[in-house]
C-alpha cells in the first residue's frame, strides 16, 4: 500500500472511530486512548499523524464541511438549471445545523472554547474561510446559471449567511429554550435574498 493510501485509511479509521465516539459521549470525556481503542490503530499509527485529540476533531468539523460541499455540487450537476434543487440541499443542511445532538455542533461548541490555543485558533479561522468560500462558490454558481440575481454581493451575502448558520450552531447549545425562528425560517430568508426576481 502506497503512503498516501495508508495515510488516507488511517485518517478515516479515526475519523469513523472518533464519529463513533461522538454518537456516545460527549468531546470532552473522549480520550486518544479511547480513539485507539475504537480504531483499532496502534498508539504510533494515530501519533504519526497527531498529538492531540483535538486534532482530530477539526478533521471530523472539516470533514462535514467537506461533505455537504461535494453533495452540493453534486446535486447542483445532477438536476436541471434551477434555483429549487439547490436550496433543497441548503434547506436539508441547515435542519441538520438545528439539531443539539449532531457531533459537527458539538465539535464546534467544543472547539470555541479553546479558541485561545494557537491550533485551534487556526484550524477555526480555517473553517470559517471555507465555509465562506463555499458559501461564496455556491452563491457565484448560481448566479453563473442565472438562477441567482447577479446583483447579489457574494462575498458579503456569504459571510453573512455562515454568520447566521454559525449562529444557529451555537444556539443548539443553549439547554431548555424555546426558539420562534427555524432551520426553515433562515432557509426562506435565504432565499428571498438570492432568488432572481422575475
Amino acid at each position: 500500500m502506497k503512503q498516501e493510501e495508508r495515510r488516507e485509511q488511517t485518517i478515516r479509521q479515526l475519523l469513523q472511530a472518533t464519529k463513533e465516539l461522538l454518537q456516545q459521549r460527549g468531546c470532552h470525556a473522549i480520550t486518544l486512548k479511547d480513539i485507539m481503542e475504537q480504531s483499532e490503530l496502534s498508539k504510533g499509527a494515530i501519533f504519526h499523524y497527531v498529538k492531540r485529540k483535538d486534532e482530530i476533531f477539526a478533521w471530523v468539523l472539516q470533514d462535514r464541511l467537506e461533505e455537504t460541499n461535494r453533495r452540493f455540487m453534486e446535486d447542483v450537476q445532477a438536476s436541471p438549471v434551477n434555483f429549487d434543487g439547490p436550496m433543497d440541499v441548503i434547506a436539508r443542511n441547515l435542519s441538520a445545523l438545528e439539531d443539539s445532538e449532531d457531533i459537527t455542533n458539538k465539535v464546534l461548541m467544543y472547539l470555541l472554547g479553546k479558541e485561545d490555543e494557537p491550533a485551534i485558533a487556526e484550524v477555526l479561522h480555517h473553517y470559517y474561510e471555507r465555509s465562506v468560500d463555499f458559501s461564496k462558490q455556491w452563491i457565484v454558481s448560481g448566479q453563473q446559471h442565472g438562477v441567482i440575481d447577479t446583483s447579489v454581493d457574494a462575498d458579503k451575502t456569504a459571510e453573512m449567511f455562515v454568520m447566521l448558520t454559525l449562529g444557529l450552531r451555537v444556539r443548539t447549545s443553549l439547554p431548555h429554550q424555546q426558539f420562534t425562528c427555524t432551520a426553515e425560517d433562515l432557509s426562506a430568508f435565504m432565499g428571498n435574498i438570492l432568488k432572481l426576481k422575475s
